[in-house]
This record gives C-alpha cells, sequence and structure tokens, in this order.
C-alpha cells in the first residue's frame, strides 16, 4: 500500500517522517497505544538527525546525542488503518542541549494528534560527560532550519 503524500501545510518543515500505522500498534482498546508514539518520535529525531547529516560533525569531535527527556501530548486516538506523518524540528540550541518539536498528523483527518519535545544532549561517551555543541553542529542544524537558533 503507497504512502498518502505528505499534507500541504507540512511540506515547509525540516523534517517530515511518514508512514502506516500497524495493525500491533493498537492495544485492548483498539486503538493505538501511547508508547508507539515515542517511537515514532524517535524515527523522526533520527530522520531528522540522517537529513542534518550530523553523523560526520558529531564522529569528528567523538560525540553522539543522548536523550535526556522526552514527553507527548495526546489530542486524539489513532485506529488502523492510517497513515501518520510526524515533524521533527530544532526549536532551542544550548549550551549542551537541544530541544526538539514533535508534531503528529494522520491523513484520515487535519487535526493535530499528538505533540511532543525531546532535549538531546551532545554527550561524550568516551569521558561519560555532556559537553558544548560545537560550532559547526551548531551550523548544520541552523542551516536546516533555516534560521539562528538560541
Amino acid at each position: 500500500m503507497p504512502l498518502e503524500p505528505i499534507p500541504a501545510h507540512l511540506a515547509g518543515l525540516p523534517v517530515v517522517f511518514s508512514l502506516p500505522l500497524q495493525w500491533g500498534d493498537q492495544d485492548a482498546f483498539q486503538h493505538v497505544n501511547n508508547v508507539v508514539y515515542f517511537r515514532w518520535f524517535e524515527s523522526a529525531r533520527i530522520a531528522y538527525f540522517d537529513k542534518a547529516a550530523l553523523a560526520e560533525p558529531l564522529d569528528r569531535h567523538r560525540l553522539g546525542p543522548i536523550l535526556a527527556a522526552i514527553s507527548c501530548n495526546y489530542r486524539r486516538q489513532l485506529r488502523f488503518p492510517d497513515t501518520i506523518h510526524v515533524t521533527a524540528s530544532v526549536t532551542r540550541l544550548g549550551g549542551k542541549s537541544l530541544t526538539m518539536t514533535h508534531r503528529l498528523y494522520c491523513s484520515s483527518h487535519p487535526d493535530l494528534v499528538a505533540e511532543g519535545e525531546s532535549t538531546v544532549v551532545i554527550f561524550d561517551y568516551a569521558g561519560q560527560r555532556s559537553v558544548t555543541i560545537p560550532d559547526d553542529v551548531r551550523g548544520v542544524i541552523e542551516a536546516l532550519e533555516g534560521r539562528k537558533l538560541g
């Protein structure tokens, strides 16, 4: 089954990750289980890092991202069959962390289904400590977002 096109109101966002709902994503109440939303946010976050090509500058500095916090506000239930569209954009670049916002829509209706926020820390895994976001990593993110972030 081919995916429906990305809704027009999402077309200008840095990353929109789309996929069909899976029957197994539903729980005993016949709606998508709340935990699944966090997996979708993660997939959109990884798609963002891929699109921004963050692996190369992070590898160069021997750093990586680590999730520090995540939240989700549920607005509507989702039921199979449908297609979801999850957005990812960075809304804040701090000293050692960034905030990413996620919004989830579906093809069956235009309303917001859920929204969430992730706090990602730039981490030195060898030293087991958070570090300042390197300037080249900031530049890559700001280029994808099309604006300066603070």
